[in-house]
């Protein structure tokens, strides 16, 4: 029933300074977190919402769900856009549904060929 002295001392003898190296570690996770995963994944977002505010009449995007489609009619002030999935069959998306826009590739553009 004897406590050894190791076992008896006090956690907080280190004072001020162990407290701090409590916490150093999950400070520097924070720090590894933000780096790598939350402001990159702002930086997208933002990218993002600056190429839907981009949308323009003759786009050709790309919807969440895969459809691929040609933009008719932007409607502003409003999330809606009209576009045409195949020819004469136009449905309307909702902007944020939007993932990417198809942008052509100009001839000049095209790697070049060895022969």
């Amino acid at each position: 029933m004897f406590i050894s002295p190791a076992l008896a001392q006090d956690a907080a003898a280190g004072g001020a300074t162990g407290l701090v190296m409590q916490f150093a570690p999950l400070v520097l996770i924070f720090i590894v977190f933000y780096f790598i995963l939350i402001r990159p994944q702002q930086k997208k977002m933002k990218e993002h919402r600056s190429m839907l505010t981009q949308l323009k009449r003759g786009d050709r995007v790309v919807t969440a769900g895969g459809l691929v489609a040609t933009i008719m009619k932007v409607k502003e002030g409003s999330d809606e856009i009209e576009a045409e999935i195949a020819p004469n069959v136009r449905v309307t998306v909702v902007r944020g549904t939007i993932a990417s826009v198809i942008r052509p590739t100009a001839a000049n553009d095209a790697a070049p060929t060895k022969g």
